[in-house]
């Protein structure tokens, strides 16, 4: 009987075995998940006001922000789509109960009530991600752009580019492998900046965009991470398209910037 009884154990424990392995793996295709979110969700302001060019995937960057946010843990979501909520949400009163301010794709000149109160509560120790676009914005204030990291001065056409995957321990780049391809509209930049951030993706060559220089060797840089005084901010220069801020690589490469900025 003791035999019969080991045996049914033995056969228990295999069919066990074998389901547990069965259970299907987090796939790529799904937007990600935080392994653990100790503490309570941290406020982000989303801010997708424009003045200048308006992307037509705002809305896309708006869901996918939302569910990294929801679906992680991380952090939960406000959005400030319009002048008058630029003005209401980034005072210096309304930054005081927020944890980090997210530019996705806004242009131009937002109109925040006062800027430097905005840079200071950065400077702070709060946290500020941008993409995209975010480099096109406020073109005449520098404070701005310094705190950014750099400046948005043209593209040519979309092109596909392997970006080379720099600091690979960084948590926006630690899930792209040693290089990650991506078809999207490559920004230009108005100056090297390697010296003055922590690069974490960059070309080492212009991209086949139809501008004159396609083609030759450079140094290019498309996303990056530094401090503002006790702040922290990330940049990506990638966000253009709709299917860009759908495919999973991207949106890990986005959470783990704002997973970044928020400390978690």
């Amino acid at each position: 009987m003791s035999s019969v009884r080991s045996i049914r154990t033995a056969l228990v424990g295999a069919l066990l075995l074998a389901a547990c392995s069965s259970e299907p793996r987090t796939s790529s295709s799904t937007i990600p998940t935080s392994p653990t979110a100790p503490g309570p969700a941290s406020k982000v302001l989303v801010v997708t006001h424009t003045t200048g060019f308006r992307h037509s995937s705002i809305p896309t960057a708006e869901t996918t922000l939302e569910t990294l946010g929801r679906r992680s843990g991380l952090f939960t979501v406000t959005f400030c789509r319009t002048g008058d909520e630029v003005r209401r949400d980034l005072s210096p009163a309304a930054l005081a109960s927020l944890d980090a301010v997210v530019f996705a794709n806004t242009t131009g000149n937002l109109g925040i009530p006062d800027v430097g109160a905005f840079l200071d509560w950065i400077s702070a120790g709060h946290g500020f991600a941008g993409m995209h676009s975010a480099s096109d914005t406020y073109h005449d204030e520098p404070r701005y752009l310094e705190m950014l990291g750099d400046e948005f001065l043209t593209h040519g056409d979309q092109a596909t580019v392997d970006a080379l995957v720099e600091n690979m321990d960084h948590p926006a780049v630690s899930s792209l492998g040693s290089r990650f391809r991506i078809f999207d509209e490559i920004y230009k930049f108005t100056r090297a900046n390697r010296g003055s951030v922590t690069m974490l993706l960059s070309l080492d060559g212009h991209p086949a965009d139809g501008l004159p220089e396609a083609g030759q060797s450079a140094d290019l840089p498309l996303a990056w991470a530094k401090s503002h005084g006790q702040g922290r901010v990330f940049y990506t220069a990638l966000g253009h398209r709709e299917d860009v801020w759908e495919n999973p690589l991207y949106q890990q490469h986005v959470l783990g910037g704002i997973r970044w900025i928020l400390r978690r």
